[in-house]
């Protein structure tokens, strides 16, 4: 690193210091345990559009999503972690191959539960950062107060999108729509969470009971950067199963490598309880708090200086 580029993120740094200091005082605040979880697995979940890196007959993890179930199901009701994750061909100003990642999972909870503690986490370690109940970001008042704003990802593409979900869906265009026609607007004036995806679009989300086109499914939008996505956990083994061979599926008719069945998890699955989870990016929570766009702003080191 340059003196220069030193100086430049010298505070940014200390913020991000301040918000993973926060983080854990308030999980532990909460009776959350923190736990750590093995970085190198053998086998991540297999989704279609993510991509993990290879790491000798293993995987560097996407994320630690399949651990920490496995420990939920093992006993423990309230777990959180702050970790390293992987993921392949991830670099642009909001993105780094290698970024922080923080998951929480809760038992006996479900998403609207969750969307009420992510807004009391973010409102706490706001505060710990000296940000109280207002954050200035590229020259607009995010409020923080409550209540914040949801919206059903249907509304959203009823409002915003040139077509309806299901042909977006019909026609593989989905996350294109919502990338372009839907996300530029979701930069409001308070934090926003999106809900119930489509039931594609939530592959380890448990389905709404009287509508299982759709997902028990969130993210969170702040300023226009999706900050985290949360879910009820699914908890059939044999669902789940058949979720991760449609995933297959699609790596493989895609040309992708095809990851191995993660049958530890699989297993471990018919014990697990209700729960909830939901994992935040860091980095963005940080670019948020320092009012920048550009996460190589708020890293110590980026991949070209390494």
């Amino acid at each position: 690193m340059n003196r220069s580029r030193q100086a430049f993120i010298k505070d940014n740094l200390a913020l991000r210091a301040t918000v993973l200091q926060g983080i854990r005082a308030y999980f532990a605040d909460h009776g959350y345990l923190e736990v750590e979880t093995p970085i190198r697995i053998p086998a991540p979940a297999p989704e279609g559009t993510i991509d993990a890196e290879i790491s000798g007959e293993w995987f560097l993890q996407t994320s630690p999503e399949l651990q920490m179930k496995r420990l939920l199901s093992s006993g423990h009701s309230r777990i959180f972690q702050i970790c390293k994750c992987f993921r392949q061909a991830e670099r642009g100003s909001r993105h780094l191959p290698e970024f922080t990642m923080l998951e929480w999972y809760c038992s006996k909870s479900n998403y609207v539960d969750m969307m009420a503690e992510c807004e009391e986490l973010i409102r706490f370690v706001a505060s710990r950062a000296g940000l109280e109940e207002f954050i200035l970001y590229q020259g607009e008042t995010i409020d923080l107060r409550l209540p914040w704003i949801r919206m059903p990802v249907v509304d959203a593409f009823n409002k915003f999108a040139s077509t309806t979900i299901e042909k977006a869906l019909e026609e593989n265009r989905f996350d294109e729509v919502m990338v372009l026609e839907i996300e530029p607007f979701l930069r409001q004036k308070k934090p926003l969470f999106l809900y119930d995806y489509p039931a594609e679009r939530g592959a380890l989300a448990k389905l709404k009971p009287l509508n299982e086109r759709f997902a028990q499914r969130f993210e969170l939008y702040m300023g226009g950067l999706e900050l985290c996505n949360a879910f009820t956990e699914l908890t059939d083994p044999d669902e789940q199963r058949a979720r991760f061979e449609k995933e297959i599926s699609i790596r493989r008719d895609s040309g992708k490598l095809v990851y191995p069945m993660p049958e530890h998890f699989l297993k471990s699955l018919k014990y697990m309880p209700d729960a909830s989870g939901n994992a935040l990016g860091i980095d963005r929570l940080v670019m948020l708090f320092c009012n920048t766009t550009r996460i190589d702003d708020i890293v110590a080191f980026t991949p070209e200086e390494l």
